[in-house]
């Protein structure tokens, strides 16, 4: 016993456990805001499109636990339907669903709207929460800039083929049986400065991989400006948020990490700041909060982050580049408008 006592009075063991505790205490600040109310979304329709890892895979979880019916919409079927298969056997939800959707392909958007409609009729959420980030220059099978391809003009097509659906349920409708009509896209619009480039928005007379993925950032939180402008007295509403930083696999396409020598330095690096990092877990919360919560029916054109409304950059608040870019994005992707 006095040797037990000994050893827990030494002062490496103090401050290994001072330590510790700091770190412990320092990883649970930084999860941010949890969405906690308890919410019923049986019988109610969703879409999250990159949802076989991270925060989409974490969103489908909550949601399938709540009783709703998700739709799993990912590029690598493998993978996907291994998720789809976890959350089942998790949640004993049964009403999920996995399905093709690559967002570097309008053809892939259009036959993904396609085969969902032949399904359902009517959508209550869908959340954009698929992305590429930082990768090296690429084009997509349309040949848009991999970034702004994927992160905005994919989703700029799937919601808009979708808004039919999700304004079916509009009129009078008893919000305590089901939920709003609702899109949430992601973006991470927190740290980028650089705005819209309206003389090279493909990224054509230079490209830099910061700059492309601040654009394609800056695209969702424009898009979902001008969508809430249009979609007044449709019962549609649509808001933008920022998850914070994750631990996901969302860097996996970063140049500079594809290097051997970078990979280790990466490894010991994350393990370093791991304490700062969200879990794919925590990092779903806002979208969870933004996609069920109540207390935000009828809530329209804001960015949130740790459940709650943030302030965007004023870049975020450009009307003109936002229609601009709307009007760019019809154009790109061959969307008939009615405005």
């Amino acid at each position: 016993m006095c040797c037990l006592i000994d050893c827990l009075l030494c002062p490496s063991v103090l401050w290994a456990a001072l330590i510790g505790g700091a770190i412990y205490f320092l990883k649970d600040y930084m999860q941010g805001g949890q969405f906690k109310k308890d919410t019923d979304e049986t019988g109610k329709v969703f879409i999250v499109t990159g949802a076989n890892t991270g925060i989409g895979k974490e969103t489908v979880r909550e949601i399938a636990k709540r009783g709703g019916t998700v739709y799993m919409a990912c590029r690598d079927m493998n993978r996907c339907e291994q998720a789809r298969l976890e959350i089942v056997k998790e949640t004993n939800n049964r009403n999920i669903f996995s399905r093709v959707l690559d967002l570097s392909s309008l053809d892939s958007v259009r036959e993904f709207v396609a085969g969902f409609k032949k399904e359902q009729d009517k959508l209550h959420v869908l959340i954009n929460n698929a992305g590429v980030m930082r990768c090296p220059k690429a084009l997509t099978k349309d040949g848009f800039e991999m970034q702004l391809g994927v992160n905005h003009m994919g989703h700029f097509l799937l919601t808009n083929l979708l808004l039919d659906v999700l304004k079916v349920l509009t009129g009078p409708i008893d919000f305590s049986k089901i939920s709003r009509p609702l899109v949430a896209l992601s973006s991470f619009l927190a740290w980028h400065t650089r705005a819209i480039n309206v003389d090279d928005l493909n990224s054509e007379k230079s490209y830099s991989e910061a700059d492309a993925d601040s654009q394609s950032k800056f695209a969702n939180v424009l898009f979902t400006r001008e969508l809430a402008s249009r979609s007044k007295g449709t019962g549609v509403t649509v808001n933008s948020l920022h998850p914070g930083v994750v631990d996901t696999e969302l860097a996996r396409n970063w140049a500079f990490l594809q290097t051997n020598f970078v990979n280790y330095v990466t490894y010991f690096l994350k393990h370093i700041i791991w304490p700062l990092l969200k879990t794919p877990k925590s990092g779903a919360q806002t979208s969870i909060y933004a996609s069920l919560d109540r207390d935000l029916d009828g809530v329209t054109g804001l960015y949130f982050s740790d459940c709650k409304p943030k302030d965007v950059a004023p870049a975020g608040k450009d009307d003109k580049t936002a229609k601009f870019l709307w009007k760019e994005s019809e154009k790109w992707t061959g969307l008939v408008s009615s405005k």
